[in-house]
């Protein structure tokens, strides 16, 4: 199933779900709401947390079965955990040493991955940037108009994929691919539509199909 579409079907179930609000529960500390922010601090027994309009954010060391969300960003503190992390329109951010069992995404936002953080999963988005600081990724990232940044001694496992556009989300911007000195990307590079790749002489990556890689040396492309 393409990015595109299977967070099409993500979107419409989370609409179904906005607009029957009484299936919904509301727990007593607050950690499924309909409208408004949840806030998971640490200490307290994992489990979902849930919104519909509104970020989430787990505390540093806190945990987390998943998070998700439709409207509204959702962010993993320090040495946090989580089963799964999505949003439909918003950022997705991990902080240092967060970890995630499975996958992250969002249709439309960033995803930010700093030092040490991981993701066991894939990587999923549809428009923004993808950022990683000497992070982890298990099961490769995928994105259909979204700039990537793969920085430091990031490792990701399962390749990059960029997916072809459909009319509905086209972006003419060629999307640019960073792959910084140190950085590894295991599998295969996968570009179904024009990129702008940019390969550093130190880094190490798979098989690249669809794009010609621009090498450069230093820490930044010069362009």
């Amino acid at each position: 199933m393409s990015t595109a579409k299977g967070y099409r079907g993500f979107a419409a179930l989370a609409v179904i779900l906005a607009l029957s609000g009484c299936d919904i529960s509301v727990d007593g500390d607050g950690s499924t709401k309909i409208n408004g922010s949840v806030h998971i601090p640490a200490g307290k027994a994992a489990e979902e947390a849930r919104t519909v309009n509104g970020s989430i954010h787990v505390d540093d060391n806190a945990a987390v079965t998943s998070a998700a969300t439709v409207n509204g960003s959702v962010r993993l503190g320090a040495h946090a955990t989580a089963g799964s992390m999505k949003t439909v329109n918003g950022a997705i951010t991990l902080g240092e040493g967060a970890h995630v069992s499975g996958s992250a995404g969002s249709v439309n936002g960033e995803l930010t991955l700093a030092n040490g953080a991981e993701i066991a999963g894939s990587l999923v988005n549809v428009n923004g940037k993808i950022s990683l600081s000497s992070a982890h990724v298990g099961g490769g990232i995928k994105t259909v108009n979204g700039n990537v940044s793969i920085m430091g001694s990031s490792h990701v496992e399962g390749g990059i994929l960029v997916e072809k556009p459909n009319s509905v989300l086209f972006n003419s911007e060629d999307p640019v691919i960073v792959i910084g000195p140190g950085a590894a990307v295991q599998g295969d590079l996968r570009f179904e539509r024009r990129v702008k790749l940019y390969v550093s002489d130190k880094a190490t990556i798979g098989t690249v199909t669809g794009a010609t890689p621009i090498m450069f040396s230093g820490d930044n492309p010069s362009n």
